[in-house]
């Protein structure tokens, strides 16, 4: 059966740069096995396949698999197939406030908001389906860095230390003390799924210092076990460190704004816009955002 499909970069308005995702819409009569199939056939961060909601009141199903496993919640297909729903149904209602449209995933309702920004570019936001957690101690330094081929006095800076934190899906958050340590990282397979927490381990290394003059955060995402041996934006990683950074920062009370930069090792920059509302001392609410470029459209035969 022909099914469509389109290719688009997330958290970019430059074509070939940022992460980018395939979106299948003609999914019926798919089952597991098969998605995981053409996610692997796509051989992409991320592949997500568009169905009808299961409440009338949604504007659709996800489902999102990696060229490995499912996922039940991730960012930038979120981000990606936001944007193109809009477009192909709401195009002209893209100015001004936007357009509302609400994904059913496995981790829940997730609220977006699709508007067309000034340069042309169509962006996209999602309130956090859930506010990120605490899931546990990474391992020590030592082993960390080992496992990332660096040096143990890489690993922190001010009062940032390792931890596992999760809004879906679980990452080791990993503070690093310069800009040149983070792009020497090269995690070890043997020890990088032996040291870090999770059956499929996924890390996201991050340090202050940034490329560009208005990021606040450079990042890099490994995760091998899920087929992903870098990422260029994780969007998913951006919702859990909305924690890590309230937790150690301890932002005043108000709305916040972090540029998180990420993919530029890999030679497709991308920028992540996350806000962060804290409360009483508290995290209270985030979003993540981003701009998203329209690449190609086709069939596939499956």
């Amino acid at each position: 059966m022909r099914r469509r499909f389109h290719t688009l970069d997330v958290f970019t308005d430059t074509p070939f740069s940022g992460n980018p995702l395939a979106v299948v819409l003609d999914c019926e009569g798919l089952n597991d096995a098969r998605m995981q199939d053409i996610a692997r056939e796509f051989n992409l961060s991320e592949t997500v396949f568009v169905l009808e909601p299961r409440d009338a009141l949604n504007t659709a199903g996800l489902r999102i698999f990696t060229p490995a496993h499912e996922l039940p919640f991730a960012g930038h297909p979120t981000i990606g197939a936001a944007v193109l729903i809009g477009e192909l149904r709401a195009s002209e209602m893209l100015g001004g406030q936007g357009v509302g449209i609400a994904l059913e995933e496995q981790v829940g309702v997730i609220c977006c908001t699709v508007r067309r920004g000034q340069g042309g570019a169509s962006q996209a936001s999602f309130i956090l389906p859930r506010l990120p957690g605490f899931i546990g101690d990474a391992a020590e330094a030592g082993a960390l860095a080992a496992a990332l081929g660096l040096h143990e006095v890489d690993i922190g800076f001010d009062a940032h230390k390792p931890g596992v934190w999760s809004a879906g899906n679980p990452f080791t958050f990993v503070p690093v003390a310069s800009m040149d340590a983070i792009r020497r990282a090269r995690p070890d397979p043997a020890l990088f799924a032996s040291t870090l927490a999770g059956p499929r381990p996924a890390a996201f290394l991050y340090t202050k210092e940034t490329v560009h003059e208005g990021s606040h955060i450079h990042a890099r995402m490994f995760a091998p076990g899920l087929g992903i041996s870098e990422d260029p934006a994780t969007g998913s990683a951006a919702a859990a460190f909305a924690g890590v950074a309230a937790f150690f920062e301890r932002p005043e009370d108000g709305d916040h704004l972090l540029v998180i930069e990420q993919g530029f090792e890999m030679g497709r920059p991308s920028i992540i816009h996350l806000r962060l509302q804290a409360e009483g001392g508290a995290l209270v609410g985030a979003s993540v955002g981003g701009a998203v470029v329209r690449i190609s459209e086709g069939f596939i035969e499956a």
